[in-house]
């Protein structure tokens, strides 16, 4: 596996702890504006709360990439059918073909799915490093 492939393959992860740190600067904020009068202990105590309830839910939690979703979209910019990439996820990357681009979603297919079958992604949503 290449070098830059597995520079983000341990990037992704602290994107991701950025993405939760953005989510509870939000919380916060929203905590401040609904408890206006209350001391900054409550503010923190109820943000925190708030974020582990985004924590456990789960399509909360896969869809809220504030970061992550901008630097997945830096990342994959280049990329157009035809071409050849690193499908970064879960702390691994497979090698994948691009075979369609519309937008912020990408058509790819890898050795795993088969011949015939692709998978569509959100760039937002994943890594997709030019091989």
């Amino acid at each position: 596996m290449p070098v830059g492939v597995e520079k983000w393959i341990s990037r992704s992860r602290y994107l991701r702890w950025v993405d939760a740190l953005a989510g509870w600067l939000v919380l916060v904020g929203v905590a401040v504006a609904l408890l206006p009068k209350q001391p900054d202990r409550i503010i923190a105590v109820a943000s925190v709360a708030l974020l582990v309830l985004g924590v456990l839910l789960r399509p909360l939690r896969i869809r809220w990439r504030p970061v992550s979703g901008w630097f997945g979209l830096a990342v994959s910019r280049s990329l157009r059918p035809g071409d050849r990439a690193w499908f970064v996820r879960d702390g691994h990357a497979d090698s994948v073909l691009i075979t369609a681009r519309r937008g912020i979603r990408v058509s790819i297919a890898a050795l795993s799915l088969g011949e015939a079958e692709t998978m569509s992604v959100r760039r937002t949503r994943v890594f997709l490093v030019p091989a």
